[in-house]
């Protein structure tokens, strides 16, 4: 079976974002005054191969958990489903 994996990244939430504080300062600039913070991160997406669905969703994690987040800085969220 085919499965699509959507994967958000993000700062960890104690963690200064500079790249969100350089976003932020820029949004002011543009009198965007309504906005208060700002986080970056990246989306991912992958597809997969698997027999089901908790197959795909452990081959996700477990992608995550060895390359694609940095796990001192970073925490992220995903979610599986059918392509």
């Amino acid at each position: 079976m085919n499965f699509i994996a959507e994967i958000d990244v993000m700062p960890l939430k104690e963690l200064l974002d500079p790249q969100g504080k350089a976003v932020a300062a820029g949004l002011k600039n543009l009198k965007l005054d309504a906005i208060t913070d700002v986080r970056v991160g990246k989306h991912i997406t992958l597809k997969l191969e698997a027999a089901d669905k908790a197959t795909a969703t452990a081959q996700a994690e477990l992608a995550c958990q060895k390359l694609l987040t940095n796990r001192v800085i970073e925490y992220f969220t995903f979610e599986v489903k059918e392509a």
